[in-house]
């Protein structure tokens, strides 16, 4: 709360009791954060986890901290079932609550949100989905994908495939598929797949499996016949499980099978056994229960019969993420308080906070995410460009472990694309993009 100026004849006691009511109304305060979820559907073994993440990180700054600088925060999840209507029906009931920010969980949930945020004037963050070109923030004032993008996360699965080949000359002449799911979601990679292929002379084959994804069984004839040198998935749910199966039944190389980041969790590999050892995934954090994090939410949040899922569950790679999602809201919160003088902020407050982003490696250690790649984000990148990690299944200890070091991004090559797309988006939607020069 901010106090008013006092004249010079206020006396001492009046401070006092000035000091008490603004203690007394910031007690009462508290800020509003939504969560749409998919606990049910098809999707739900990926959406429990991610979900369980998000609730318990809110519970571990309310117990822990008492909220963020004395300001609890209330939590309200509303089931979508990963449908993109439902998802925009949670969106306008809960927004009736001011919250500071939305989190779609949805590429296409995301895509509906986008021409409501800066009316609502409440803030998007689609962590490492939605759409890739909200990216520039001259144009998609509102969204925020950081650390990274499909674009960019594909391109970073081609730097890794030709590290592997002996650099990104010997793609000449490979053979690469990309098995997607037949949504937004899935064909958000395909662009960036199709530019590379056209630089780098690899011979691109993309298939398309439709929802929910039980039945591939012509996918895989036609991978027993192309015999692709490569694979990359962009699945989801039980489209992933049905694919690292098939894979294994027809003999396919694991290791040369790459799913992206949402195609790389243990309820995609536990099914298929000992015929997803070797599997790999691309990911934007270390998988693993052992992070000061972890500790924390063990002793603040499990130890005190508050956990939102099973105990032993937590550091399950969508369960990380869900952590990480709200870490960087909460940063974003904080930015917003600092720069504002305020605490009970508003989502235009925090839209600022989420642009002007940055958690140095430092940071990250205090939040308890050591290793973490720096991340900074501006009115131009709401990207940030982040490198991507290749992590592997080991099927015989049940559990992931990283094989590569940071891979960086084609940004020379991703960064005009995004640029490219988001003007489109404005000349089509009668958008005048910001002067970032002029932005405080």
């Amino acid at each position: 709360m901010m106090l008013g100026k006092f004249t010079l004849g206020v006396v001492a006691t009046a401070l006092l009791a000035g000091a008490f009511y603004a203690d007394k109304a910031s007690a009462e305060e508290s800020i509003f954060i939504p969560g749409l979820v998919y606990r049910t559907g098809a999707y739900a073994p990926n959406g429990i986890p991610f979900a369980n993440g998000f609730k318990d990180y809110v519970n571990l700054i309310n117990e822990r901290d008492g909220g963020v600088n004395g300001v609890k925060l209330v939590y309200e999840e509303c089931e979508t079932n990963y449908n993109t209507k439902i998802g925009v029906e949670c969106y306008e009931k809960l927004k009736a609550n001011n919250p500071v920010v939305i989190m779609p969980n949805s590429t296409g949930i995301t895509y509906q949100l986008l021409p409501k945020a800066p009316v609502d004037q409440i803030p998007i963050l689609s962590m490492g989905y939605g759409r890739t070109s909200a990216a520039d923030g001259r144009v998609f004032a509102w969204a925020f994908n950081f650390p990274t993008t499909y674009w960019s996360q594909a391109s970073a699965v081609i730097n890794y495939i030709a590290d592997q080949e002996g650099g990104l000359e010997k793609l000449k002449g490979k053979k690469i598929a990309h098995i997607y799911h037949n949504s937004a979601y899935g064909k958000e990679a395909n662009p960036t797949l199709e530019v590379l292929a056209e630089k780098y002379g690899y011979e691109l084959t993309l298939l398309a499996v439709d929802h929910p994804g039980q039945e591939q069984r012509a996918t895989w004839l036609q991978i027993r016949k192309l015999r692709p040198d490569w694979i990359f998935m962009s699945g989801w749910g039980v489209m992933n499980q049905v694919a690292i199966q098939e894979a294994a039944s027809i003999g396919y190389p694991m290791d040369h099978f790459i799913g992206n980041w949402w195609s790389g969790t243990e309820s995609d590999v536990v099914p298929a056994g000992e015929g997803a050892h070797g599997y790999k995934s691309a990911t934007f954090h270390p998988p693993g229960a052992n992070l000061k994090i972890h500790e924390d939410i063990r002793k603040f949040v499990y130890d005190r019969g508050k956990g939102a899922g099973a105990r032993e569950r937590v550091g399950e790679v969508l369960y990380n993420r869900g952590l990480l999602n709200l870490v960087f809201v909460v940063e974003a919160i904080r930015n917003a308080q600092a720069h504002f003088k305020a605490k009970a902020v508003t989502g235009e407050q925090v839209r600022w906070g989420l642009e002007n982003m940055h958690i140095t490696s430092k940071r990250w250690q205090e939040l308890g995410f050591g290793g973490f790649e720096e991340v900074k984000v501006s009115c131009e990148d709401h990207e940030g460009g982040h490198p991507v990690l290749i992590q592997q299944w080991d099927a015989k200890k049940g559990e992931w472990s990283l094989v590569s070091d940071w891979n960086q991004v084609m940004r020379d090559i991703v960064r005009p694309m995004i640029e490219a797309d988001a003007a489109a988006y404005a000349k089509e939607n009668n958008i005048t993009p910001r002067d970032c020069s002029k932005e405080g």
